[in-house]
């Protein structure tokens, strides 16, 4: 009789340390669970990066006038007045933005808040308009439903899923914590075992005359590498808005003191008599007086009878870190409170650069592109990593051969 011996088969060596097996577990998983918010929120970082450039080029004859060099502004009371007179009836001046560039329209801000409880971001704004005025005839060039601008639905999409804030920037602000998680046991998961010429080359290149598997591999692993500097200078500062605690933490570390931000609220002494000039036209002089060097000034009318006047002037042109603030009184026109910029500690001065950190802006046009390419970047990985997933699933299990051993008797 010919006897059969079957040699059992013994389980492949495991070669990854529990550590290791734990970072690739927690990798896959936590992409899972973020990947489309993720990828969500990247592509929308992508079409914001240059909306300053895009908008300009479209608007081009709405944002900008024509101009001599006699031509002289007309003072700040009567833009706000002639603003004022386009509005729907109700509606109030909320801020006017002035231009050191001449050829530049000024534009003035209505915002009214909606319902606090509704559920999508429509529901959470009652109105939002943005006028364009000619500074030197005092025409209102454009009037534009804000609320429905496209970049401002972009970003409201980017900054919370287009839900209300209570809800979406949780939602954005976790899936952003997963995806900083996974920067962190990306990187680890890309570290070569052994710096050898061979695994250098799989590590920081892209075989790109390689089969769509190969490619898509290195897309995710490579791109991911380069690109992992700025996405995560660009999550942590999303995770700046999403957060209070992670805003206290960067600014503490920053400052080097518990100390909460300063930020002082003045009010006008509603018993003094109204000055015959207006109040708003003086306050918009004495700002340029004091700086007069800004790009740009905002000023915002006083609400209330304590109200004051918000003069804010800016040192860059499309930056907003770099500003003096000053209050001054509604009724006379005297400055109540100043604080310049380079009065601020190192904490206040971190988190007022935030916003242009984010996008790009703090670097000019060059920070821009490197925020839209790791936006791309960012955008791409939860992609590549989900078809690398899916070929392994599909990927055909190899058949164990039983050896045998036949012996004749």
């Amino acid at each position: 009789m010919p006897q059969q011996n079957n040699k059992p088969v013994r389980p492949k060596k495991q070669t990854k340390s529990r550590f290791r097996r734990i970072t690739d577990w927690m990798h896959l998983w936590l992409g899972m669970v973020s990947g489309i918010i993720v990828f969500v929120v990247a592509v929308t970082g992508c079409l914001f990066a240059f909306q300053v450039e895009i908008t300009n080029w479209i608007d081009r004859d709405k944002l900008y006038v024509e101009t001599t060099e006699t031509s002289h502004a007309l003072p700040l009371t009567v833009i706000q007045k002639n603003a004022q007179a386009a509005l729907a009836p109700g509606r109030q001046i909320d801020a006017i933005t002035t231009y050191a560039d001449k050829n530049r329209a000024w534009e003035a801000i209505t915002y009214k808040a909606g319902n606090p409880k509704g559920l999508f971001y429509f529901d959470t704004i009652a109105y939002y308009d943005l006028l364009l005025i000619n500074p030197y005839t005092g025409k209102v060039v454009s009037i534009e439903d804000y609320k429905y601008n496209f970049f401002n639905i972009v970003k409201a999409v980017h900054w919370s899923l287009l839900l209300n804030d209570t809800y979406g920037q949780q939602i954005v602000g976790y899936s952003t914590l997963i995806f900083v998680v996974l920067l962190i046991t990306g990187m680890i998961m890309w570290w070569p075992k052994k710096w050898n010429k061979a695994n250098r080359d799989k590590s920081f290149k892209i075989k790109w005359n390689a089969k769509f598997k190969r490619v898509n591999y290195d897309l995710h692993n490579v791109a991911g590498f380069y690109a992992l500097l700025i996405t995560l200078v660009l999550s942590l500062t999303g995770l700046v808005w999403a957060f209070e605690w992670f805003q206290k933490g960067v600014y503490i570390v920053a400052s080097q003191s518990t100390t909460p931000l300063e930020y002082k609220n003045m009010t006008s002494d509603s018993t003094q008599t109204a000055i015959p000039n207006d109040p708003l036209e003086l306050a918009f002089r004495e700002t340029k007086r004091l700086i007069p060097n800004a790009i740009r000034y905002s000023i915002s009318p006083a609400q209330g009878n304590t109200g004051v006047i918000y003069a804010t002037a800016y040192h860059g042109k499309e930056i907003y870190y770099d500003f003096d603030g000053l209050q001054f009184d509604r009724y006379t026109g005297k400055l109540l409170y100043r604080k310049n910029n380079a009065e601020k500690n190192a904490g206040e001065k971190l988190i007022g650069m935030n916003y242009d950190i984010h996008v790009g802006a703090i670097l000019g046009l060059p920070g821009k592109i490197l925020a839209f390419l790791g936006s791309l970047i960012a955008a791409s990985l939860p992609v590549t990593g989900f078809l690398i997933w899916l070929g392994k699933k599909k990927k055909p299990k190899k058949q164990g051969k039983n050896r045998q051993t036949v012996q004749n008797q």
